[in-house]
């Protein structure tokens, strides 16, 4: 590396992390001028399952500004490209940086997802404050609860909160959410609808999709495991593909690391190498999980067994990929338990039950069947029509 070319990504880094402060301090100023509804997703996860909302309010003329709390998840809103709308790091929950961005940004109306519930931020907000997908674990509840006063003077703030599930209603309803906020029980990310675009020519020949599985979000502590189920599994099935997607891109170069200690050969997909050779193909970019989902006949939901709670079972079962996962579900409780109810996915205890699983579900026609069965379990009556009816009227109050 030239000292030039040294001193350019010195210079690029610099600039991104002065970027990043400048958000979290709330003084970044928008481009152009208006009123805007401000929404906060946590990561990527979040941020997709809220795009048919965002896509929403932006065809009915809404002004957005989306904040997000990773780096990922702002590469992945801004590849998007959607009109009206800025994504950047949520401001530091202050005061005067929450002041900032609600004074800056003309914001007239806040909606937060999930379990992101900011609290100087939901009590500075000029106008409706509105939680989507809102989750409540029990044991997050048994914490609130030692908050009370403070919690029930951010919960009066709550025009309109639809619940992920119906212990988090209640939890939320038991805290103070006063009975008129609280809408019908929906999990965003069951609205997931695969994006535009298919695996290229190229992949599609490289990964047979019967003969292909995917770890999907790996973090550290899964890999390992990982590659000994591959390993595992080799020896019966010798022409079987792994894709491993780290949840974290900037981890792909101790990824690499592991795989090549395990004594296999990688392509990386950020480097453009031709996977047709490779024994693991490293997938290490943002924003192209469903062509993974696409190309693979069973998916490893990861994360589940490192006490992260696990990832979402949804994105595999749109694409009808047969679905393994660990036992830390907490996440997606009451997704997985109607996978369980109806024999829709299958439980993992470790590298050697994954790799049991691989070889059992060696039949194109069984991966096949496990696949659709995900589908119908997953299969949500939400109607997002009705669902925009309610957020519309809260916002235009």
């Amino acid at each position: 590396m030239t000292l030039l070319a040294a001193r350019e990504i010195v210079s690029r880094a610099v600039a991104r992390d002065v970027a990043a402060v400048r958000a979290r301090l709330g003084i970044i100023a928008p481009r152009v001028g208006g009123a805007r509804i401000w929404l906060h997703a946590a990561s990527n996860g979040e941020l997709a399952s809220a795009r048919p909302v965002i896509d929403r309010l932006i065809a009915d003329g809404r002004h957005m500004l989306i904040t997000v709390n990773t780096d990922s998840a702002v590469a992945l809103g801004q590849s998007w490209g959607l009109a009206q709308t800025q994504v950047m790091l949520a401001p530091v929950d202050l005061p005067g940086p929450t002041r900032r961005v609600m004074r800056r940004w003309q914001i007239t109306a806040h909606i937060t997802l999930e379990a992101d519930l900011w609290p100087v931020r939901i009590l500075n907000t000029p106008g409706p404050v509105l939680v989507l997908g809102g989750r409540l674990t029990e044991r997050s509840a048994k914490g609130w609860a030692r908050f009370a006063v403070l919690v029930r003077r951010v919960l009066a703030q709550v025009r309109f909160l639809s619940a992920q599930d119906a212990g988090s209603a209640t939890r939320f309803a038991a805290l103070g959410l006063a009975p008129e906020a609280r809408g019908p029980v929906v999990d965003l990310k069951a609205l997931y609808s695969p994006p535009e675009g298919a695996p290229d020519v190229g992949l599609s020949r490289a990964f047979p999709r019967h003969d292909t599985w995917l770890a999907a979000s790996t973090h550290d502590g899964d890999e390992a495991a990982v590659l000994a189920a591959h390993r595992a599994a080799l020896a019966t099935r010798p022409g079987l593909k792994l894709i491993l997607a780290p949840r974290h891109p900037k981890r792909a170069d101790a990824v690499a690391e592991l795989i090549a200690a395990a004594g296999f050969t990688c392509a990386r997909r950020s480097s453009g190498d031709d996977p047709a050779g490779a024994q693991v193909y490293l997938a290490d970019t943002l924003g192209e999980m469903h062509l993974w989902y696409a190309l693979a006949g069973v998916t490893f939901v990861a994360g589940s067994w490192t006490d992260r709670g696990g990832h979402t079972p949804y994105e595999p079962a749109a694409f009808g990929s047969a679905i393994l996962h660990g036992a830390d579900i907490a996440n997606f409780r009451a997704a997985y338990a109607r996978l369980a109810e109806q024999g829709a996915a299958r439980l993992v205890a470790d590298a050697s039950g994954l790799a049991e699983a691989l070889n059992a579900l060696s039949a194109p026609d069984v991966q096949v069947q496990l696949g659709q069965a995900g589908q119908r379990a997953l299969h949500q009556d939400t109607d997002i029509d009705g669902l925009m009816q309610a957020i519309l009227a809260v916002l235009d109050a």
